[in-house]
This record gives structure tokens, C-alpha cells and sequence, in this order.
């Protein structure tokens, strides 16, 4: 049986693509930078490695004939991809959804970056391309305790996909054949605006909470304080704003490659409701 190397293991997704693995009675290796303080399922092996120290790579892709890849946001090493590609045959990407570059078009975030580096390499590769995590509410959490989430645009409609639907995604692309040079957007089941689904959470957790829109330019200083990225701010402001009028789409991938539907986003919301109480 081949083995699987996994990176970020202890992460929202990570955890589920180990699990998923386990399950199936895949052979697991996981990598992360400290194995004393790592907590996985037994039957993983674990070893020491860290993404942005290329060297410390090789010694954990030795005998791994696949790899789950995702960037926790560290600047790109070209050299990751070029290690990977040296070692295993194949490489799943956790992506976002991004256009594919033309030749010689500059890259405007780094998944498009750490996808042209893969296209250009020798491994077979598949993207998964998730639209943006459910996992990412959490950062309401504190506002939705005091009843009031203050933001700008309450309307934006959003696909958010739970991060079960991600891992089990990987899992599927990882251990059946078929996938080479597909490049899957998933998203959750059906788009809803920020305003219910803060609803939906207040709903969950048994109290009202509600969003009140945000001035822009209060919004843009606050987030800027919070991410320290001004220009990050900004594009997701102007996406954010785009979703009003034209609500982030749904697909079909799920389903299709699962057999099942896409978790709802009340089913998420009910699994981390303690998270926001």
C-alpha cells in the first residue's frame, strides 16, 4: 500500500484528511514541527518537518508516494515543490478559487504561485479549489457572544463549505484514480447572506444575534488593525462587496465525487456551537 504523507495534520482540515485516511486503513505519515506536542490518531506516523525549511523535507518524504499539500501562508519556497517532486508521484493542493495564469501573467496571491510551481513540475497533480471555509465564522465569535456582529456587508452571500466536506474531498482524490490535472472548486450546498448566517448561529446556540452593517472606512481601519494587511483588506472588501449583487457560487463537486450532499452550514454551526456560547 502507499504511503501517504500529510502536511498541517493538526489543522481544521488536516485532522479530517488524517482521520479520512486512517479509516480507510491507509498508511498515514503526518508532518509537524513538533512531534512531542502533536495529537493524532494512533497508526499515524509521525515526523519532524516544516515547510518553510525545505531540507527538513526529504528525510519525510522518503518511501511517500503521495502528498496533501497546504500553505499555512508562509512566503512560497520554490524549492517545497521541487523536493516533493523529487520524492512522491503525486501531489493534492488545497487551493482557493483562482483563475489558472497564462504564460508569463504575474501572480496575484500565492495559491496561483504554488500552482504554477506544480504545473511546471514533474508530479501528477490535482487542485482542490475550496471557496472559503466555514471555519472562518469563527472569527465572529467574540461579537456574536455580546449579541451584535459589526461588519460591512450583511447581504454578501456566501458558499461557505464545511471542513469535513474539504478533507473527505482530499481523502477521495487522494486514494482513487482518475483526478490527474482536475482542478475541483468546492463550495457548501447553497449561498447565504452574512446577516443569516450570524441568524443561524444565534439560532443554534439558543440566543438572537444580529449584524449590524459597518461604515466602510471604520470597517477598513478595524480590519486593517486586526490582519495588518492593508491590501488584503481592501480585495476582500471589494469581494465582499461584489457578493451583494452577485451571490458566491454553488457547485455540484461534493456530491459528484462523494455520492452525498454537502454538510449545510447549520450542520456546521451546530458541531462548533460551543465555540460561540
Amino acid at each position: 500500500m502507499s504511503k501517504i504523507l500529510v502536511t498541517g495534520p493538526t489543522g481544521n482540515v488536516g485532522q479530517h484528511v488524517v482521520s479520512a485516511l486512517v479509516t480507510q486503513g491507509r498508511d498515514v505519515r503526518a508532518l509537524v514541527r513538533d512531534p512531542r506536542t502533536a495529537s493524532l490518531p494512533g497508526g499515524v506516523e509521525v515526523v519532524c518537518g516544516d515547510l518553510s525549511s525545505p531540507g527538513t523535507l526529504t528525510a519525510a518524504l522518503h518511501g511517500a508516494d503521495s502528498v496533501y499539500l497546504m500553505w499555512p501562508g508562509l512566503p512560497v519556497e520554490p524549492r517545497v515543490v521541487g523536493i516533493i517532486a523529487e520524492h512522491a508521484e503525486r501531489v493534492v493542493y488545497l487551493s482557493a478559487d483562482v483563475p489558472d495564469l497564462a504564460d508569463g501573467e504575474q501572480p496575484t496571491t500565492f495559491h496561483q504561485e504554488i500552482e504554477r510551481l506544480i504545473r511546471r513540475s514533474s508530479l501528477n497533480w490535482t487542485f482542490v479549489r475550496a471557496i472559503d471555509f466555514a471555519t472562518n465564522t469563527l472569527r465572529w465569535a467574540e461579537q456574536i457572544k455580546q449579541g451584535v456582529v459589526r461588519l460591512p456587508y450583511g447581504q454578501a452571500s456566501r458558499s461557505l463549505i464545511h471542513e469535513r466536506d474539504i478533507a473527505d474531498v482530499v481523502a477521495h482524490v487522494l486514494t482513487s484514480d482518475g483526478h490527474d490535472g482536475a482542478r475541483y472548486v468546492i463550495t457548501g450546498p447553497e449561498s447565504i447572506p452574512q446577516a443569516e448566517l450570524v441568524r443561524i448561529i444565534g439560532e443554534v446556540i439558543g440566543r438572537d444575534v444580529r449584524w449590524e452593517d459597518l461604515p466602510l472606512d471604520r470597517a477598513r481601519e478595524e480590519l486593517t488593525a486586526a490582519w495588518g494587511d492593508a491590501g488584503f483588506v481592501d480585495a476582500r472588501l471589494r469581494a465582499w462587496a461584489a457578493l451583494v449583487d452577485s451571490p458566491e457560487r454553488v457547485t455540484d463537486t461534493v456530491p459528484r465525487l462523494l455520492g452525498r450532499p454537502a454538510m449545510t452550514f447549520r450542520a456546521w454551526a451546530q458541531e462548533h456551537a460551543d465555540d460561540f456560547r
